[in-house]
């Protein structure tokens, strides 16, 4: 499957309505216009690829509304350059958009035939970001600190480890509350490691699952 003249212009429709909804960054409405979302999910839902809705990818686990994926994203404040480590690599839609903007990514799936299926595909496209398979609750110690960390499921709680691996100065972005509902939220580490915490309303995602749930 192609990217058509016809995805194109349903990309452009998206993007418009993400703008519409409140989405002001162009750098994250241009890396979202470039991707071509109906790669990234099961041909039965080829035709719908271009809706703002998520849709399932194997293992329990969804493609992100791509609103979604764009008010994180923004969040992030992405710098070209900025060392990202994601949590939650699921299709690999969120990781190739931090691509698109020029971050250098780092991102954990615990879903085996996730990982291996991603790490395969996205480098077809284009985007190599580093991929491991491990514990999101842990992070990726031995490559921090990070200038932003990402969590693209829903936590019960911000894992300190998660805290300890940013940066001073850095940002981490992650949903947290029960697996109903959670609040994005913003953590800011500052220069002299105190963190200050910012909410942005209600979302809901799949839950972040730590290393005795996996596969």
């Amino acid at each position: 499957m192609g990217d058509t003249y016809k995805h194109k212009g349903l990309r452009k429709k998206l993007v418009e309505s993400i703008r519409a909804k409140g989405i002001e960054d162009d750098r994250v409405l241009s890396a979202i216009d470039a991707i071509p979302r109906h790669l990234f999910i099961d041909n039965a839902f080829e035709k719908f690829a271009y809706q703002d809705k998520p849709f399932p990818i194997g293992s329990g686990q969804t493609i992100s509304q791509p609103y979604t994926v764009a008010f994180q994203t923004e969040l992030l404040n992405i710098e070209r350059g900025d060392k990202i480590l994601e949590i939650g690599t699921g299709s690999g839609y969120q990781a190739s958009v931090l691509s698109e903007m020029g971050a250098k990514v780092f991102t954990i799936e615990r879903h085996k035939p996730l990982y291996n299926q991603v790490r395969k595909f996205l480098p077809t496209l284009g985007y190599r970001p580093k991929f491991f398979h491990g514990d999101g609750y842990l992070g990726l110690p031995s490559f921090a600190p990070f200038d932003k960390i990402l969590v693209t499921a829903g936590a019960p709680y911000v894992p300190e480890a998660l805290k300890d691996q940013l940066k001073p100065g850095g940002l981490l972005v992650i949903p947290v509350g029960t697996t109903e509902n959670q609040i994005m939220t913003s953590i800011i580490k500052s220069k002299d490691g105190t963190i200050q915490v910012k909410e942005h309303g209600d979302f809901v995602f799949v839950p972040l699952l730590d290393k005795r749930s996996w596969d």
